[in-house]
């Protein structure tokens, strides 16, 4: 999806109301029992790939972050630190 198609879709939606995010995955491979967890976005974070990847063209990419509060404080105190 691109920032244009998401501002967009929200720009649809009433401006009061929650965003969260939604991140769907299956209980078990092969199964077809799914788990739904939501989180609050609690930031965004652009992100460009490492060029040498070779599945990557080094394309900017937004990434809306959210999750459990500890998690999420662990992750970015992570980015800014990477070399700790």
């Amino acid at each position: 999806m691109r920032v244009h198609e998401l501002i967009d879709i929200l720009s649809d939606q009433p401006a009061d109301a929650e965003v969260e995010l939604a991140v769907i995955a299956p209980v078990e491979e092969g199964s077809d029992d799914i788990t739904v967890d939501r989180y609050f976005v609690d930031g965004v974070l652009p992100w460009e790939d490492d060029e040498d990847d070779e599945d990557s063209d080094g394309e900017l990419t937004i990434w809306l972050v959210g999750g459990e509060e500890a998690d999420v404080n662990a992750f970015l105190d992570a980015i800014e630190q990477p070399d700790a």
